[in-house]
């Protein structure tokens, strides 16, 4: 097989808002939802290592199929709200969908899955159909075994074992009636033998763990209890021993094709101050020829920590062990735990779907936080690189503004890419962004008002320790004086402040203890605390320290913010908002030095959804949602008073050659072509073709298609051209589509166009690489080579950034010099 033409470089993404959506495997990966996608995580490499596509809704539960004799797992079992169970298998190194269970009528919340023999397994899985099914799955069918109606109610989760001593399955429920069911299978059907009562509150998560000969159940519930139940097998001399007056737990009997079980609870633990969401025991670990269970509890809460619980060995009363959590923030808790299979790593996975990974430190024992990824946890509406292509911002529907950069860890050729600030917390959904240098951006979301962001000095003299630069040559020795060094936001506002050193050594933390004595006491603000990076920080630090300050506000526009550009030398912002008249649809241009209005250029009587400005400043290009383009050139550069833009060129409803709305469009490198995308699958170049001068600069001859009409069989919904041209001088184009696919094209000009021979197709994502739903925007990295790395060869690689709808940013590599 030939190597694929884009090979991916990082992914960012985050686990789904579901308790049950994180597993940690023996392989040493952790599987987790995100958005409709399974991702496979390297926490050593700190990496996404695969990802899964197959499911058409969100994945709400992840689980690897565990192996009796602790190898590592080659098996995966995920549920989604597209109401399917899908099991994985690894085949060649990469897992594929083997097996689809297809029968729920409503999203399942909970699956687990056990091996009954080497080519079958038992799966269970959970709906909020109000059933639990149960299905058989061998290589390649799926067969649904059995369904348990809950009537009204549903359960929460599910947790697979094999009764102490026997090959017969038992299966645990918790759920929103308060109480564990049990079922155990006889004769082929599963039968509810016992309901484990104590619980006040809904079961939130069940898990099996087996230890010496018996089995150990963990229930959690949202009391804020987690209970421990014990399962074993009752001998005969233990009913002889009845007579004598000793204090016992009351014990649940069952009995099962003539032998009898018994189940009593083992302890409450009580510790968490809200919900408790997730319990995990220690995975199971090998010790010479046996199987040892350690008998260790994780359990995560609402109240933001998770608890490491034990017996004390000599009194055998469970105590807590460790405890771990995030302190401030405007968070809320975290929905589950997992361990590392050795037991030296725990992770916990939050509301905004963050993750949590702490290590113990073998030498001091202590439990330290650890590097992780993180991603948006909503649509990526756009994203920008910075003008040396060294990191990238991004802007999502999940309120936030994102800043990743490459990292090179101490003793690790790798390179990895991490969030390193999160300039923006907001109170709307973010829609676009634009870069004006190196260290401010415009930002536009779901109101009426753009805002200006700079970075404050902790996050340049951070992003130095981090990428490695010297802060001298990122500053400037005249910028560094008077930049704040941090921001933070008002307890009732949206803006950031700006923090100077003065404010910082003020507010001394002596100050808090003391006792309100006025009302703007109990309103704190969220104070920012300088930090000293030389790794990415953690979740906390980028919700509360990461912060830019907001520098202007811009107000001008009447209805929500849509598309926003700047210009080469940084001089002129363009923005555009929703519209659906005429008088509302103009564009408006700013001034980035006194951020006055300079003007508004009316022309579309619909939303402009995207504008782009030619690489040599002369023109602004827009395309709309009414289906036709406008060129606006710049006036007189050179004069004194600021260029004004008159419009150049347009299509009318007559002129279009797009049947649908435009969504994208970009300029090449030479300012001689454009290209527009559209909704009707049609990628079309524009430029004077005759005499092939930049556009604008041809007084007379009108701008039309220089390419034929380029089908690429869906909406395609991004577009960019490369700024560098391949080895045979012909333009490369990347295309987004809206089912998730990006297509690399190259494009030459010719002089006959009805041919169609001026397209050539070079590459494309394939099924793992692509996103599971529309690609939002696609940006080039403005120089050549691979961001972090060093050397000559770098010339020969491009890279590639994609913003999806499915919450995921992903950067490609691409060898220019190979196509």
């Amino acid at each position: 097989m030939a190597a694929p033409v884009m090979d991916t470089c990082h992914v960012f993404c985050c686990a789904n808002r579901a308790p049950n959506v994180v597993s940690w495997g023996r392989g040493g990966l952790i599987a987790f939802g995100t958005c409709n996608s399974v991702a496979l995580y390297n926490p050593q490499e700190i990496r996404i290592v695969e990802v899964l596509n197959k499911h058409t809704g969100r994945v709400n539960a992840v689980q690897w199929v565990h192996k009796q004799d602790c190898s590592p797992e080659t098996q995966l079992v995920s549920g989604g709200s597209d109401n399917n169970v899908i099991v994985w298998e690894k085949q060649d190194g990469k897992f594929t969908a083997c097996a689809v269970c297809s029968g729920h009528s409503g999203p399942v919340c909970a699956v687990d899955a056990m091996s009954l023999s080497s080519s079958q397994l038992l799966v269970a899985s959970a709906s909020s159909d109000s059933t639990v099914k149960l299905w058989t799955c061998s290589s390649d069918t799926a067969a649904c075994l059995q369904t348990i109606s809950f009537g009204s109610g549903f359960m929460m989760d599910v947790s697979l074992a094999l009764l102490p001593g026997s090959r017969v399955p038992v299966l645990a429920c918790g759920g929103d009636e308060s109480r564990v069911h049990l079922y155990v299978q006889l004769s082929g059907q599963f039968q509810r033998l016992l309901s484990l009562t104590g619980h006040e509150d809904w079961v939130r998560c069940v898990e099996w763990a087996t230890k010496d000969g018996e089995l150990w159940l963990a229930s959690c519930s949202q009391d804020c209890l987690i209970r421990v139940w014990r399962l074993f097998a009752k001998t005969v001399t233990e009913a002889d021993q009845q007579t004598d007056a000793v204090l016992k737990m009351k014990e649940d009997v069952f009995q099962v094709s003539g032998d009898e079980f018994a189940v009593t609870l083992e302890t409450v633990l009580a510790g968490h101050e809200n919900w408790v969401y997730g319990v995990h025991w220690q995975p199971p670990c090998v010790k010479g020829d046996l199987v040892e269970q350690p008998l260790k509890l994780l359990s995560a809460s609402m109240d933001k920590t998770m608890i490491l619980w034990g017996p004390e060995e000599d009194s055998g009363v469970w105590v807590e062990l460790v405890r771990v959590g995030e302190v401030g923030g405007n968070t809320l808790g975290f929905y589950g735990c997992q361990m590392s299979p050795d037991g030296f790593m725990i992770l916990a996975h939050a509301f905004h779907g963050a993750l949590h990974l702490w290590h113990c430190d073998s030498n001091q024992g202590e439990w330290r936080p650890s590097v992780v990824i993180s991603g948006h946890f909503g649509a990526v509406q756009d994203l920008s690189w910075d003008p040396e292509g060294e990191f990238i911002i991004t802007v999502g529907s999940d309120q936030t503004t994102r800043l990743f950069t490459p990292w090179t860890r101490k003793g690790c050729s790798e390179i990895t890419w991490h969030e390193i600030s999160r300039p923006q917390i907001h109170g709307y959904d973010m829609q676009c962004l634009t870069m004006i240098g190196r260290f401010q951006f415009v930002s536009g979301a779901d109101e009426k008002v753009l805002r200006v962001f700079k970075a404050p000095r902790n996050f340049v003299e951070n992003f130095a320790n981090i990428s490695h630069t010297s802060l001298e040559k990122l500053l400037g020795c005249n910028e560094i004086a008077d930049l704040p060094e941090g921001a933070s936001t008002p307890a009732l506002g949206l803006s950031n402040k700006a923090v100077f050193q003065g404010d910082i050594a003020s507010k001394s933390p002596q100050q808090d203890s003391e006792d309100f004595n006025s009302l703007s006491d109990q309103y704190k603000e969220s104070y920012f605390q300088p930090l000293k990076l030389t790794e990415p920080p953690k979740e906390d630090d980028l919700l509360q320290n990461t912060l830019w300050p907001e520098v202007q506000k811009l107000y001008g526009h009447g209805f929500e913010m849509f598309c926003l550009a700047s210009d080469s030398a940084r001089t002129v912002v363009a923005s555009a908002c929703k519209a659906s008249k005429p008088e509302h649809a103009g564009i408006l241009l700013w001034s980035t030095t006194s951020w006055k209005q300079l003007q508004s250029l009316p022309c579309h009587s619909l939303t402009v959804t995207q504008m782009a400005f030619s690489p040599n400043g002369h023109l602004l290009l827009a395309v709309s949602r009414d289906r036709t383009w406008s060129l606006w050139r710049r006036g007189n550069p050179d004069s004194d008073t600021e260029a004004s833009f008159s419009l150049y060129a347009n299509t009318s409803k007559d002129t279009a050659v797009h049947t649908r709305i435009i969504w994208s469009c970009d300029w090449s490198s030479d300012s001689k072509y454009f290209v527009t995308s559209s909704r009707d699958k049609k990628v079309i170049i524009w430029g004077h073709h005759v005499s092939g001068v930049s556009v604008g600069e041809c007084e007379g001859e009108s701008v039309t298609p220089s390419s034929s009409v380029l089908d690429v069989g869906d909406s395609a919904t991004a577009v960019s051209i490369c700024p560098y041209l391949c080895s045979d001088q012909s333009f490369l184009l990347a295309v987004g589509l809206e089912n998730g696919k990006i297509v690399l094209y190259k494009w030459r000009p010719l002089e006959d166009l009805s041919s169609g021979s001026d397209w050539s197709k070079c590459g494309e994502t394939d099924a793992r690489q692509s996103h599971t739903l529309t690609v939002k925007r696609l940006r080039w990295r403005p120089r050549p080579g691979r961001a972090g790395h060093g050397g000559d060869e770098e010339r020969a690689w491009v890279q590639l950034a994609s913003a999806g709808a499915d919450h995921v940013v992903k950067i490609f590599n691409i060898k220019i010099s190979a196509l």
